[in-house]
């Protein structure tokens, strides 16, 4: 399998402001500075061998949207958060509006974020494409018709030319989809979220934002620990601290790094991709984070190393 992803943010867009393109700009122009960077060759080099990734990139700034490629012809997606729209762009730059294409969308709740880019979904609005949206959530069709209803939108849901399926799934239940094998989980989360596994071909993706854990819930770490049982990747909700998801933030729905290493130790997972960033959080403090995830994991390993990334949008993973 290869996981792109289009949108890595949680709860609603984070765009890049000018004043931080300046900070970076003027943090770039310092470190250069007296070092000849007089060709792109050189200021390329540069920027692979004297910075990081938060000072020469973005992790981006789109809500949750993330492709599974099995190999097929159908196209698979997890959520259509405002990274959805990237997505669909891409697709249609690839074949063009007149070849029709399916597309398979899996929902994992109905919180905005995770819907918002449905209405800029550019294949809903060509005819011939086919679009079959699933989900555990008992209400995802009425949401996601809702927020196209004026005065919200100016293109009713009803006028969209594409043929647009929901489908219901039921938690626990393998279903085929897209060439791969798709389950679901229920998850801790207000307004009720699911997780899904996602297997192919002798590879295992785990796509599970919005979802909380409590340490001293025995029953829900080993439920969560077997559905990510082996998983070649962990896309995981960890938008706070473990402090922030224990005390001022507790009951939020949300998970942190720290949580997303110790599931996935118990459960022999062997990489796991920081998911759904704090929007207050820049560029820095999101690879802060990833370092210290990075450092927990080495003084907590038993058995094999996890390896551990933060997405960004644009990130591309060969499973």
């Amino acid at each position: 399998m290869k996981i792109t992803f289009w949108g890595t943010r949680g709860s609603l867009p984070a765009p890049l402001s000018g004043r931080s393109v300046r900070r970076k700009l003027v943090n770039a122009l310092v470190k250069g500075a007296n070092r000849g960077l007089d060709t792109p060759e050189k200021a390329e080099a540069f920027c692979d061998e004297a910075m990081s990734f938060a000072e020469w990139s973005t992790f981006g700034g789109n809500t949750s949207c993330v492709q599974v490629d099995t190999g097929g012809t159908d196209y698979l997606i997890c959520d259509l958060g405002s990274g959805a729209r990237e997505f669909s762009l891409s697709a249609l730059g690839k074949h063009g509006p007149a070849a029709p294409q399916t597309y398979h969308v899996l929902v994992s709740h109905v919180h905005w974020d995770h819907i918002m880019g449905f209405p800029f979904f550019v294949p809903a609005f060509i005819p011939g494409n086919h679009i079959r949206i699933y989900s555990c959530h008992p209400k995802f069709e009425e949401a996601i018709r809702g927020q196209s209803h004026a005065p919200c939108f100016p293109v009713e849901f009803s006028a969209l030319p594409a043929s647009i399926e929901f489908i219901t799934l039921e938690t626990g239940v393998p279903y085929e989809i897209a060439g791969a094998t798709v389950t679901g989980m229920a998850q801790l989360h207000g307004g009720e979220s699911f997780g899904y596994r996602i297997e192919h071909d002798g590879k295992t993706a785990v796509y599970t934002t919005d979802a909380e854990y409590k340490p001293d819930d025995y029953g829900l770490m080993d439920r969560t620990a077997a559905f990510f049982r082996g998983a070649d990747l962990v896309i995981f909700d960890a938008m706070y601290s473990l402090a922030e998801s224990i005390s001022v933030k507790e009951d939020w729905g949300h998970s942190s790094n720290i949580m997303g290493v110790e599931l996935c130790q118990m459960a022999g997972a062997r990489q796991l991709c920081l998911f759904h960033h704090e929007p207050v959080n820049d560029d820095q403090r999101i690879q802060d984070i990833l370092a210290e995830t990075l450092r927990f994991e080495e003084i907590t390993r038993s058995g094999d190393k996890l390896e551990i990334c933060a997405a960004y949008d644009g990130l591309v993973l060969e499973l």
